[in-house]
């Protein structure tokens, strides 16, 4: 390394370099630097003096290691993590967040100015428009679910569903899943011993206990959310299909419920909060003849769907 780079610039890269490699020792700092191990030391020296926490383990498998402080450390961006990060933010929550706009602007101000300039170009001319099924949740609930998660504490939640009804309910908070801009919490509810799904948005209130859990090992989050969207709900569904599952299941959503084998076609068995969105925007979009058999809600619903759609053909007549 060039000895006329100055010693804020070395700072600066060895903070990078603990980012991005935690646990790296004296030796391999002062390499990567092109220093002295003394001089590294004292580069480590000079980030704890800025308020940085770097953590120190000495042995083998020692090094340094950013610590959780109550200062954010610099942050360096290439120009295309920046574009990105902006590019998401505007995709997530196109308007109408003052604490993410802020934020926000805080990061292109931090940016180098080439850099900078292009991300407020960016924010300033791209326009998205907002997905209506998309629903953010409050942030201290979610950071108190993901805490859980971490801790591998059970939380007592307080959930109102879509149709009003509010419960509270003890669960193991396996992960925190987003999916197509709807946050959901995956668990398993002691009441019902049962694994179910929680819209974020809906929980009003999180407190976690000192009681631990184990998630199961060989847990994946989104496929078993997937699995799971369409259990424990308020009314139960199920849509006979004289097709394959094979053929069938291209046209169904995971909230839907769970496609099983029948005969020589297959059945779609699932819950639902809400029938008349489950027939109007889910089963009408199939394009494969089907039979609701249950349960009453959604039958009346899809009856309610069919008249309205018989009433309107007759007044083109």
């Amino acid at each position: 390394m060039s000895t006329d780079i100055s010693p804020t610039a070395r700072a600066l890269r060895t903070l990078e370099i603990l980012q991005t490699r935690p646990g790296t020792t004296a030796e391999e700092l002062a390499r990567r630097l092109g220093v002295t191990e003394r001089a590294a030391r004292r580069y480590v020296g000079i980030l704890r003096e800025a308020g940085i926490p770097v953590e120190s383990v000495r042995g083998p498998h020692g090094g340094y290691t950013l610590g959780r402080g109550l200062k954010l450390p610099p942050i360096v961006f290439t120009q295309a993590e920046a574009l990105v990060l902006v590019m998401a933010v505007l995709d997530g929550q196109p308007a109408g967040d003052d604490l993410l706009g802020g934020a926000l602007g805080k990061v292109i101000r931090a940016l180098p100015e080439s850099v900078g300039r292009q991300a407020a170009a960016l924010r300033e001319h791209a326009a998205a428009a907002p997905d209506r099924n998309a629903a953010r949740p409050d942030p201290a609930t979610t950071s108190a679910l993901v805490a859980a998660v971490a801790a591998g504490r059970s939380v007592v939640v307080t959930y109102r569903s879509e149709g009003g009804n509010e419960w509270t309910t003890e669960v193991d908070p396996w992960a925190v899943v987003v999916r197509h801009g709807r946050w959901y919490l995956l668990c398993l509810s002691h009441r019902a011993q049962a694994v179910r799904t929680y819209r974020i948005d809906r929980v009003r209130s999180v407190e976690q206990t000192s009681h631990p859990f184990e998630p199961p090992a060989d847990l994946d989050p989104v496929t078993s959310l997937e699995e799971n969207l369409g259990a424990g709900w308020e009314f139960p569904t199920r849509v006979v299909f004289d097709a394959p599952v094979e053929q069938v299941a291209p046209w169904i959503r995971g909230p839907m419920g769970r496609l099983e084998p029948c005969g020589d076609g297959c059945v779609l068995v699932g819950s639902t909060n809400n029938p008349t969105m489950y027939a109007q925007e889910w089963l009408a979009t199939v394009s494969l003849p089907f039979r609701v058999e249950g349960g009453p809600e959604l039958r009346a619903a899809m009856a309610t769907l069919v008249a309205r759609l018989t009433a309107s053909l007759k007044v083109m007549e």
